[in-house]
């Protein structure tokens, strides 16, 4: 049982630009900042992989679609950008003037599907997807980073999303590799010994959302967060494993 955790944000990470070598910046930030400890969780927000693999598009050499052209006139926004939305999304789930819910291509339900303008340098007109794998870089970063600092370790990829029903955005996991993304509660006993029939535990979205204390939204400059003391039990299970079957939801 987890009773308490430390947060610490991981300073020093060079800036990222496309091409380079994401794994050994956050090395070189945890080797000069103190090394990990056994058990950590190292959460890493998605941008700086994204920038690194180069999952950016300039919107003005972009051609909107006719699609494209018809979405933008109901929400408003830019042809371009919603060409950039429908290149990265399965489908629109819900839309409004000023607002577009996808469902990603990797599954996850998010604003615009999860494309960011914010912290990305270069033409005014340029935005940033999502990696194309976050499972699979948190696997990656995992290995080489066990490999170096000789210490069992979790590894988070975060991005910051809004939810339904509720304001502001928090972090969640699109990316986990070292611990179970998600924990199957049900069947356990709770305090009055009645068996739990539908508890489970986004783990590795709660890690996140710790983790964004540290990190911050905006110019705070921090792509990378410990977190540690956290205890678990159960088989490792990707990030993916968070996303609701569509069978079961009952708001799509």
């Amino acid at each position: 049982m987890t009773r308490r955790i430390e947060v610490i944000a991981v300073e020093g990470v060079a800036r990222v630009y496309p091409g380079d070598d994401v794994v050994a910046l956050l090395g070189a930030a945890l080797a000069g900042a103190g090394p990990p400890q056994a058990g950590d969780v190292l959460v890493v927000t998605h941008k700086i992989l994204s920038k690194a693999q180069g999952r950016t598009v300039l919107l003005s050499t972009l051609n909107p679609s006719p699609e494209a052209e018809e979405l933008a006139h109901a929400t408003g926004k830019d042809p371009a950008f919603v060409e950039a939305v429908l290149s990265e999304s399965r489908r629109i789930v819900r839309h409004c003037p000023g607002v577009i819910i996808a469902e990603h291509r990797l599954g996850m339900v998010m604003a615009n599907a999860g494309i960011d303008r914010s912290n990305v340098s270069g033409a005014g007109g340029e935005v940033l997807m999502l990696p194309e794998d976050p499972d699979g870089d948190a696997v990656a970063i995992r290995a080489v980073l066990e490999a170096r600092f000789g210490v069992p370790l979790g590894v988070v990829i975060a991005d910051s999303v809004g939810r339904a029903w509720r304001n502001g955005v928090t972090g969640m996991a699109i990316g986990a590799a070292g611990l179970p993304a998600l924990i199957d509660l049900r069947g356990r006993a709770d305090l009055d010994g009645r068996p739990l029939e539908v508890t489970e535990v986004g783990l590795a979205d709660q890690i996140a959302s710790a983790a964004e204390l540290v990190m911050g939204e905006a110019d705070e400059s921090c792509p990378a967060a410990l977190v540690r003391g956290v205890s678990w039990r159960g088989p490792d299970r990707p990030a993916a494993d968070l996303i609701r079957d569509p069978t079961m939801d009952l708001f799509r």
